[in-house]
């Protein structure tokens, strides 16, 4: 785990069905070693993202802006491990995240670690907390390559009135220092039928949640989730 960190990386998604992820996970055994800890190899997250009250993030990705960001806070419930956390997408396709060890999520920023997200962004931002969310994973590592796969299935989110979720969804993220199509994983998954599929739980979360939003330019992306 320690070699695939990629914390500056290139990402491809995929969004398929549980009985895709039944049918294709013998086929990867060959190629991957599964992350267990302390017996368990489906791991719990939660997480809560921050966006400013009129959703300058949300907005961002929904217009197609390069150089946009994500502010969140992650606990691995089953290690007990949390941190602040920034992803920031360029404008070459690149996901850099940056990180800080906390105690807990904490319901608001202040302090170090608003003065963290501060410096990583490079301005000053009235952030709140928008919604949680929670979900499974499943993380997998290629035993040649320089690639990390994580599978999360079980995504539920919801805000202070209403909550949601596509818990029958697989949403896959295939992790390489460069994209790369020669992924065995890309490879197999395409076998099956799927292809690549940019996704971000955020922006889904955000704009199921708060339906008073602009949601035009993900419209395909909802009518291809529940073709699924």
């Amino acid at each position: 785990m320690d070699s695939v960190k990629l914390m500056n990386r290139s990402d491809t998604k995929f969004v398929f069905s549980n009985q895709t992820l039944l049918q294709i996970l013998p086929k990867l055994q060959g190629y991957y070693r599964v992350l267990e800890i302390e017996n368990i190899r489906l791991s719990s997250y939660q997480s809560l993202y921050y966006d400013t009250e009129d959703f300058q993030f949300y907005h961002q990705h929904h217009n197609g802006k390069t150089n946009r960001n994500k502010v969140r806070y992650r606990e691995y419930i089953d290690s007990g491990i949390s941190f602040l956390e920034v992803k920031h997408k360029n404008n070459k396709g690149k996901t850099i995240k940056k990180r800080i060890p906390v105690n807990a999520i904490q319901e608001m920023l202040e302090g170090d670690h608003q003065s963290f997200v501060d410096e990583v962004i490079g301005e000053n931002l009235n952030l709140i907390p928008q919604h949680r969310n929670k979900f499974q994973r499943l993380t997998l590592v290629h035993k040649i390559n320089k690639e990390r796969l994580t599978i999360d299935i079980n995504f539920q989110y919801q805000n202070t009135i209403k909550q949601g979720g596509v818990e029958q969804l697989v949403i896959a993220e295939v992790k390489q220092e460069k994209k790369s199509r020669s992924s065995d994983f890309i490879r197999i998954i395409k076998e099956a039928g799927v292809h690549p599929f940019r996704i971000s739980k955020y922006c889904i979360a955000t704009a199921s949640l708060y339906t008073e939003l602009k949601r035009n330019n993900f419209k395909m992306k909802f009518l291809h989730l529940n073709k699924i």
